[in-house]
């Protein structure tokens, strides 16, 4: 086993099992750190490979999870609040935990997992608390890395497989006119870039990681519609309607969507161009269009 150390927290999540098994697969040893951590679903070696139970409120586990670590990567995400899992327990306050226990422990490089437009100003409590929590782990961390990517897509993704299933729908709802502009970026590539940045020793960074292609919703819409050879008629529908709309959902157990999904599809999405990108770490990220029949298995 190699003696270079990756803990991965968040490591059984979308994201965070393909940065698990892309660093295994470049010799590290990987601590998967989750709540409830497995590592059967992997296909990287196993015996590099350490499954560990943390919670990332929890001062003690998250100590021992990142002690003696090469490389830290916090990919924990919340996408909805229920009871003490708030956006602020998690993106800001849970955040500044692991970045002073990287702190404290002397590990090389942490990377902190944000999004494209994050914004403290932003009506989404989503949205507004990884703007805080991004400060808050510079101010634990001057040198952690923040990794930005755009929305991400995947095999088993909820983000094109959610605009597959609205495509069986004889009419599709569009958010708005669906002009907003997306930049969707393979999840597997924003893995590599994390690998890059653990090779290169990169500190204080910020990345935005969008992929090869900007499209509208729409025209993302046409795209899947196309791969799986259906016709439909796409409705614009006003943001205004959506809201109270959002809200009726919000009361079922399961709601389909969340007031913070919708605020993330009324903004474009894009890289700025004024950090760093894939290109900065000699990579070329694919095509959602390319992509988007292996994805969903079409």
């Amino acid at each position: 086993m190699t003696d270079l150390i990756a803990t991965v927290l968040g490591g059984t999540g979308f994201l965070g099992k393909r940065v698990v098994a892309a660093l295994a697969r470049h010799g590290y040893a990987v601590r998967v750190a989750s709540r409830r951590p497995s590592i059967d679903q992997f296909a990287a070696p196993q015996d590099r490979l350490r499954p560990l139970i943390v919670d990332i409120c929890d001062e003690q586990a998250v100590r021992a999870a990142v002690t003696g670590s090469e490389i830290v990567v916090n990919a924990v995400s919340l996408y909805e609040e229920a009871g003490d899992l708030t956006f602020e327990a998690i993106h800001v306050v849970g955040a500044a935990r692991v970045a002073r226990q990287c702190r404290e422990e002397g590990v090389s490089v942490l990377v902190q997992l944000s999004g494209i437009g994050v914004d403290g100003h932003s009506p989404s409590r989503y949205i507004s608390a990884r703007a805080r929590g991004e400060a808050a782990v510079r101010d634990e961390l001057a040198t952690a890395i923040l990794l930005r990517p755009a929305v991400m897509f995947g095999p088993d993704d909820t983000f094109l497989h959610g605009i597959e299933q609205a495509t069986r729908l004889p009419v599709i709802p569009l958010f708005g006119r669906g002009d907003t502009r997306l930049q969707p970026a393979y999840v597997h590539d924003v893995a590599m870039a994390i690998v890059r940045i653990a090779q290169r020793q990169y500190h204080g960074e910020v990345f935005e990681l969008g992929g090869a292609e900007t499209l509208t919703y729409r025209q993302l819409v046409e795209a899947v519609c196309e791969q799986a050879g259906r016709r439909r008629w796409l409705l614009p529908f006003p943001f205004a309607l959506w809201k109270p709309l959002v809200h009726i959902m919000s009361l079922l157990p399961d709601p389909p969507m969340t007031i913070d999904q919708l605020y993330l599809l009324s903004t474009d999405n894009v890289a700025t161009g004024n950090v760093k990108t894939f290109q900065d770490l000699s990579l070329q990220p694919g095509a959602v269009t390319d992509l988007i029949g292996d994805c969903l298995g079409l």
